[in-house]
């Protein structure tokens, strides 16, 4: 009784996980423009990133710059 009940588990248990597999597993369309789509949005965020820091660090360096050189013209 026992064994029976087991083995009509494992088989229904099997037969299930095997029609997952096969409906969502093999099906690969579109992975590529996915994995595409989340890098060149990586890749955005970076350059966002890298545009605000050259920004802010030409700007302080400009003025630090203009100070010097107004220091040493003696300018107003």
């Amino acid at each position: 009784m026992f064994s029976d009940l087991a083995l009509i588990t494992y088989v229904l248990a099997h037969s299930a996980g095997r029609r997952i597999r096969e409906r969502f597993g093999s099906d690969d369309r579109g992975e590529g423009v996915i994995s595409t789509a989340i890098a060149v949005l990586i890749v955005a965020f970076l350059g966002a990133a890298m545009y605000v820091i050259f920004t802010q660090i030409l700007t302080s360096s400009g003025s630090k710059a203009s100070t010097q050189v107004n220091n040493i013209g003696g300018g107003p």
